[in-house]
């Protein structure tokens, strides 16, 4: 009888446990050879910014190992929104060094605070362009204090650019959950602690567009790759 009832207490604790996140993973690869890059020429004939360099520097547009792994692709949860813990998030940087936008590709949430330095030797002006959020414009001067901007409404690669120099890009995707990651160098991403259910995944690059999958979240996670072509 004492076996019995143990067995019923535990079955009942177990059904009142919450189902665990669980984290999705994955890979994004490129198949194709993609466009070359362009030399920045603007920038090496500028008088400051081109002394920052040795060599011509270039756009970075398609960034993918020589394993056809692809960076600078925004993974994030569809229609998941008022989630946000964007208030309380670390602050996200985006960098002006060398006269371009480090990173140029960078993901954050709604009401989290995004750090805009300037780590130049010359002025820069930081201008939004936004299709959602309110339009920002903001000079800069070198040794300057950092801005800081936040974003009430999601947005797919909200544009920021200087117009001192006007080669200069980033782009900056807001979205209203915790569940969204930029894949590196060897194209790989984490979403971490995804409650478990299904869900529409949506895989984005800014040249190359965007491709979505269903998925289910079990409390061990779930796997999803995605491969992109250029046509």
């Amino acid at each position: 009888m004492k076996k019995l009832l143990l067995l019923l207490s535990l079955g009942i604790f177990s059904a009142l446990q919450p189902a665990r996140a669980g984290d999705i993973t994955g890979v994004i690869t490129l198949k194709g050879v993609p466009p070359a890059e362009k030399d920045i020429t603007p920038l090496k004939d500028d008088a400051t910014c081109g002394a920052l360099y040795d060599t011509m520097p270039t756009t970075h547009f398609y960034v993918v190992s020589p394993q056809g792994e692809l960076a600078d692709v925004v993974v994030s949860l569809k229609d998941v929104t008022g989630k946000s813990t964007g208030a309380s998030a670390p602050p996200a940087v985006l960098d002006q060094k060398g006269c371009v936008y480090l990173p140029s590709i960078l993901a954050i949430q709604t009401g989290q605070k995004l750090i805009v330095k300037n780590s130049d030797p010359c002025v820069h002006n930081v201008h939004t362009s936004p299709t959602a959020n309110p339009e920002v414009n903001e000079v800069q001067m070198p040794g300057g204090a950092d801005l800081t901007f936040t974003f009430d409404k999601p947005e797919p690669f909200l544009k920021f650019r200087c117009d001192v120099h006007p080669w200069m890009f980033a782009w900056v995707t807001v979205v209203d959950s915790p569940y969204f990651a930029v894949t590196g160098k060897d194209g790989k991403f984490t979403i971490k602690n995804v409650p478990p259910g299904k869900y529409t995944l949506e895989a984005a690059h800014r040249k190359l567009g965007a491709q979505t999958a269903n998925i289910e979240v079990t409390d061990s996670g779930a796997t999803q790759n995605f491969t992109f072509e250029v046509k």
